[in-house]
């Protein structure tokens, strides 16, 4: 198979006319999807590939900075581990993961994942605004469950 044969947005393996074994790179490119379908990692980023107990098929992380081991040279791709080993997808700008480990939704932005800011809930001053402050709480919840910030 040549580099031509693959989708340009993902790397995704295409069929070549005539090719043997298109099972093969059918298979790939399922895999590779069901990781970009609903992108969840374990954690991340990290640069040191998950050891002992060995990661379950299906279980993703972010690649670090200064990757080791089998992540060497894979910096800031998200890698997955499959029952052939780990397959990595390199992140384009913009795309959105979500971290499992604290919820937190991740993009990817000028070649690396960037988290949400936190907010601190509402505080302090003189009068206090009962209502006020329950609707500010009640906001940063919902931005809280939409993934859009990770709340103090």
């Amino acid at each position: 198979m040549t580099d031509t044969l693959a989708t340009p947005r993902f790397g995704l393996p295409l069929l070549a006319v005539a090719q043997a074994q298109k099972e093969v790179t059918h298979n790939e490119a399922l895999t590779l999807l069901d990781a970009l379908l609903h992108p969840a990692v374990e954690d991340g980023p990290l640069s040191t590939p998950p050891g002992t107990p060995a990661p379950a098929p299906g279980q993703g992380w972010i690649v670090g900075t200064a990757p080791t081991g089998a992540w060497e040279g894979q910096d800031g791709a998200i890698a997955l581990w499959t029952g052939g080993g780990w397959r990595f997808v390199a992140a384009r700008e913009g795309m959105r993961i979500v971290r499992l480990s604290d919820g937190a939704w991740l993009c990817f932005h000028g070649g690396m994942w960037v988290a949400p800011a936190t907010i601190d809930p509402p505080g302090g001053g003189a009068v206090i605004d009962v209502e006020a402050r329950a609707a500010l709480v009640a906001l940063l919840a919902s931005l809280e469950a939409q993934g859009l910030m990770i709340s103090g």
